[in-house]
């Protein structure tokens, strides 16, 4: 079974049926380059070198020819040994390049290496790895040298993924409900698996290995213990044997109450010895299917889901027991650092650095502590997690939103690549000046091995993957964060342009400058100066400050804008909730200052009068309502950019791009204007000159219902 579903899936790469542009090729397009650099790349990539026949290599081959044939016209010949041109894909030291010279050394496990020798007198493209997966991931970055329109005439490139566990973590229910999923069902087809494997899993994989992600969470964190039965397995090991061949390992995620829900027993304390078996004996049930199951993935005493602390527990005793299942196999468990108590407290904001600062140094080897990026949930602008930097004894993991949630869902027009790039480049000064976030990730500021980057995923059955063209850009950004944390998202979307729609500058330069500009115009119309979890109740769709009441105060928007007649924002100064504390001293002092802080953070810090004074010399009312046009003006710029953009792209994908902006554009209007309308029964100011009021009443705003918003948890 697991070698004909193998077959089928090459013949599915090397096969691909002929489609419009609709997205579903995604980055891997492999459209003809002009005519003008047709020969000169054809030249170099006249043969192909016969390969071992390795699941692996033999995709990288296929890979490499459904590249070539689409991208310069013409398949590779098999007479390597016959011309120049020839492209050699090498894993470890075989003889073909073992007297090259080649550093293999410094590439370890999933590294690899391009570059262009002399054999035989004849002119080689060498693409090397010490183990196969490189090899496919050197045939990825060859091809996208051609897709850009680079040279490929005296390459000598060496790259090896500073993180090593590069994940996407699916919200997906068994029953394909996609939780904050904006792009259709699941892609992961439950019900037909295991005897159907959908060949867009091929494609699924291709996609995640062209940008290095090797790891997979199938199912939603808020989890359903039947993942976790003998015939869920089977479906999870059959798209394990799909995934395998290109580097991508799959975990699920695991409910902490199992041992009681399918387990029949009547605890789930990670310190009772009948829980501890039940855990063992799932593991090795688990790795029976799946040889090289990942792992597994925990949300514990979070938002009602049960864990150690229903025991009495900590954290630390509920995952070193699940790490303890795992280690004989070479497991991996990610636990979930968004917690939250039952009991409401001064700051939520403070509560994953309380819970988990203490335990450093505590967990298991093999346990890694997943951090959200930052100490809310996603919002469009966040200061850092307080956990990076404080925690320099245990494994930590980042955990970005790729889905956009608090962000426009997926008709908005946001590119998250400065976001993610904000953040990682964000000083912690946990051991001085340039102790970033990007340095914690990657293990090099505490000298952590086990190091990983996990991005919620934005993908969906929807034809172009993630709902929208745009989306996908996110989808590519993280990946390449994972693989290099340290790397300049606005050349990466230079890429991922040249590679979706075509390497015209005309369209790329325009194209990456609307891009990169996204971001902060979304936190413009939605949550400027440091403003967050202004959102809609539940659905998270369009504004509402105005959201109180109901079973936590924060679950509401006015409990972190906190405004009044005086002024507005969340004081989490040592005069507040100090929560500032949390941070190295140095930083945490700036964030107490005024003076320090930097404006974009203000009331995320600080809760200052209506009258305060910004560094433009508006006051801060007058500041905040042109923030906020401010974003619904960019959005009228991308409009226009993109409408003249339309002889560049092909029509219907410049028609699908032209309608979302059209409801981004509405959008930030709504939230534009329903902020203004709510924040000025509070600041009781006029307007400042030349901006126009709300288009309707407050309680226009506030009667709007959305109870069929996409993406709601179920």
């Amino acid at each position: 079974m697991r070698l004909m579903t193998f077959v089928a899936a090459l013949l599915f790469l090397v096969v691909p049926a002929a489609r419009a542009e609709d997205g579903y090729d995604l980055w891997l397009r492999y459209k003809p380059v002009a005519e003008s650099a047709r020969v000169a790349y054809a030249a170099r990539a006249a043969a192909i070198a016969p390969v071992a026949e390795t699941p692996t290599l033999t995709v990288a081959r296929a890979e490499l020819e459904r590249g070539l044939a689409g991208l310069v016209g013409q398949p590779a010949s098999a007479a390597a040994g016959a011309r120049d041109g020839v492209i050699l894909l090498a894993s470890g030291a075989t003889p073909a390049i073992t007297g090259l010279g080649l550093p293999l050394q410094t590439l370890g496990e999933e590294g690899y290496l391009i570059r262009t020798v002399t054999v035989g007198g004849k002119a080689t493209t060498v693409i090397a790895a010490n183990r196969d997966i490189g090899v496919l991931y050197g045939v990825f970055r060859y091809l996208s040298l051609i897709q850009t329109g680079q040279s490929v005439d005296k390459l000598d490139i060496t790259s090896v993924p500073k993180v090593k566990l590069r994940m996407l973590n699916h919200w997906d229910n068994l029953d394909r409900h996609v939780e904050r999923g904006y792009s259709g069902q699941s892609i992961f087809d439950w019900w037909r698996l295991p005897g159907h494997v959908d060949p867009r899993m091929v494609d699924y994989a291709r996609a995640n290995a062209s940008i290095g992600i090797n790891g997979t969470v199938l199912n939603n964190v808020n989890a359903k213990a039947d993942s976790l039965t003998a015939p869920f397995i089977a479906k999870a090991a059959a798209l394990a044997d799909t995934f395998r061949p290109y580097g991508i390992k799959v975990y699920l995620t695991a409910r902490f109450s199992s041992p009681m829900e399918i387990g029949g027993l009547k605890t789930a304390d990670p310190l009772d010895p009948a829980v501890r078996a039940f855990w063992k004996a799932k593991a090795d049930e688990i790795y029976k299917a799946i040889p090289d199951f990942g792992g597994f993935l925990v949300k514990a005493n979070s938002e009602g889901q049960p864990g150690p602390q229903d025991y009495g527990r900590t954290h630390v005793d509920g995952a070193n027991m699940l790490a303890d299942a795992v280690a004989p196999h070479g497991g991996v468990v990610f636990w979930r650092a968004f917690v939250y108590s039952h009991e409401q407290p001064e700051d939520r904001a403070k509560q994953g650095y309380n819970e988990f600062k203490p335990f450093d140094g505590q967990f298991r080897d093999n346990v890694v502590i997943q951090v959200k990026n930052g100490a809310i949930d996603f919002q469009p602008r966040e200061p850092f997690h307080p956990l990076f930097g404080a925690m320099p004894k245990t494994n930590l993991g980042m955990e970005f939103q790729i889905t956009k949630e608090y962000l426009g869902f997926s008709t908005h027009l946001v590119y998250l690549g400065p976001l993610f790039e904000e953040v990682l480049r964000s000083d912690t000064m946990a051991r001085g000046k340039g102790s970033t976030v990007a340095k914690v990730i990657d293990g090099a500021l505490d000298g952590r091995k086990l190091t990983a980057m996990a991005g919620v995923a934005n993908i969906g059955s929807d034809r172009n993957w993630s709902g929208s063209q745009f989306d996908q850009a996110n989808w590519y950004v993280f990946g390449r964060l994972a693989w290099d944390p340290e790397a300049g998202t606005q050349a990466i979307a230079q890429d991922w342009t040249r590679m979706t729609f075509s390497a015209d500058p005309r369209l790329v330069t325009p194209v990456v400058s609307m891009m990169m500009g996204s971001r902060e115009a979304a936190v413009d119309y939605m949550t400027p100066l440091g403003l967050h979890h202004q959102m809609g109740r539940d659905h998270h769709y369009g504004p509402g400050p105005w959201v109180a009441g109901g079973p936590r105060a924060d679950w509401t928007s006015v409990y972190y804008a906190k405004a009044s007649q005086t002024g507005i924002g969340f004081d989490r100064t040592p005069s507040g909730s100090n929560a500032t504390a949390q941070y190295a001293p140095a930083v945490g002092a700036c964030y107490a200052d005024l003076k320090c802080v930097d404006e974009k953070d203000l009331l995320w810090f600080h809760h200052v009068p209506w009258d305060y004074r910004l560094t433009s010399g508006d006051t801060l009312w007058d500041g905040l309502v042109k923030h906020y046009g401010r974003g619904v003006a960019y959005v009228d710029g991308m409009e226009k950019t993109w409408a003249g953009l339309a002889p560049y792209v092909d029509a219907r994908r410049h028609r699908e791009v032209s309608d979302y902006l059209k409801i981004q554009r509405a959008e930030a209007q709504w939230w534009r204007d329903a902020s203004i309308a709510w924040f000025q029964t509070f600041a009781k100011r006029p307007l400042p000159a030349g901006e126009k009021p709300p288009e309707q009443s407050l309680e226009y705003y506030q009667s709007l219902k959305f109870p069929w918003a996409p993406g709601n948890g179920k």
